[in-house]
């Protein structure tokens, strides 16, 4: 499956065919290839890594529950909250708040608003989004932790016509993570298959996604990740345009309950009608009952 944009680009190159979506498609297959090397490569050379299983206290230690719109398989340890405000394109804002029940399972709800930072009317999203995760298996030396879960929450504006935010909600989950640390470096991989429940642009197919997250000090992270949005390709809707969505995220932890994280969305032009990739703001505040 990841291999076929690949080779679809890469028959368009070497028939000096250069067209445009001949370059994506390279460029997409080279970006999943890499991506799902990351997610296999981690636990090959698990028994050689520290796994990180204690239970956090501050921001420093917590793992991220999310990478950008995808899930990971870590959830918020029993006792923690966080609160989460998304600025988005067109003057959106959506509020966040998730509690961890045990250092198994989390639910959250969310809600926002487009031109909330404009001289325009808001436009508020019609209802409270619900996310709920529950890890089935804890990260152990030569096994990832895997975790199932439901989003109804979606990201960007809200279509009123097809029912469905810019970017559909992932819907029912399940992901697996893996992760690594060496010193004060740790890389994580993430993999895992959706269904979402926003449907009515008859696009209902399974999707799947995979990413990565990267702290390289105490301070700074990296994510990125890939959705392959086959529920969001049909060639009649205004969205996807069968590229997906790879987004990436610059975190700066700035405090033991204080991050920061600018964003990147839709970096290979998956939209029509859209000029550029989307910029965001994403802050988190996480405290202990």
């Amino acid at each position: 499956m990841l291999t076929v944009p690949l080779q679809k680009g890469i028959i368009a190159l070497n028939s000096k065919q250069f067209t445009k979506e001949g370059k994506m498609l390279y460029k997409t297959g080279m970006i999943l290839l890499v991506l799902g090397i990351s997610v296999v490569f981690i636990p090959a050379v698990a028994a050689q890594a520290v796994v990180h299983d204690d239970i956090g206290q501050t921001y420093f230690d917590v793992q991220p529950r999310m990478m950008i719109d995808a899930p990971t398989a870590w959830t918020l340890p029993r006792g923690a909250f966080d609160f989460v405000t998304r600025v988005y394109p067109e003057g959106g804002v959506l509020g966040e708040v998730a509690i961890g029940l045990s250092n198994h399972f989390m639910i959250g709800i969310s809600y926002g608003a487009d031109r909330i930072i404009s001289e325009r009317e808001a436009i508020r999203n019609p209802r409270l989004e619900l996310n709920v995760k529950l890890k089935l298996v804890d990260e152990q030396y030569y096994f990832p932790a895997i975790a199932v879960g439901f989003a109804s929450q979606g990201y960007g504006s809200w279509d009123n016509e097809l029912d469905r935010y810019t970017y559909k909600s992932k819907g029912f989950y399940a992901v697996i993570t893996r992760s690594l640390y060496f010193y004060k470096w740790s890389l994580g991989g993430h993999a895992g298959i959706n269904y979402s429940l926003r449907n009515d642009d008859n696009d209902d197919d399974p999707s799947f996604f995979v990413g990565i997250d990267s702290r390289f000090s105490q301070n700074f992270a990296l994510v990125m990740e890939y959705d392959l949005a086959l529920n969001d390709n049909k060639s009649a809707q205004r969205y996807g345009r069968g590229r997906g969505y790879l987004n990436m995220g610059l975190k700066w932890i700035y405090s033991e309950n204080l991050e920061l994280e600018a964003i990147l969305k839709n970096l290979l032009n998956n939209r029509r009608g859209v000029g550029s990739f989307s910029r965001g703001i994403r802050i988190t505040y996480m405290e202990y009952l």
